[in-house]
């Protein structure tokens, strides 16, 4: 299965990623800004999803909103 960002460049496990659209988080009062760089993603069982670290919690993010950085 391959995970493609939002321009079409491969992501793999450990990859950073830049935010390119200033995203509401579901269920938290925190928003991610455009431009924010996230570290160490990890790959899902979906092609469209990663999962990331942000502060003490995980989320999920749609890869649509994503590009490698």
């Amino acid at each position: 299965m391959e995970v493609k960002d939002s321009n079409g460049t491969l992501l793999n496990d450990g990859d950073s990623v830049r935010v390119i659209k200033d995203l509401k988080v579901k269920g938290s009062s925190m928003n991610l800004k455009r431009g924010t760089t996230i570290k160490n993603i990890r790959l899902t069982s979906s092609s469209e999803e990663v999962e990331c670290r942000i502060g003490k919690g995980t989320i999920v993010l749609k890869t649509c909103f994503l590009k490698k950085a």
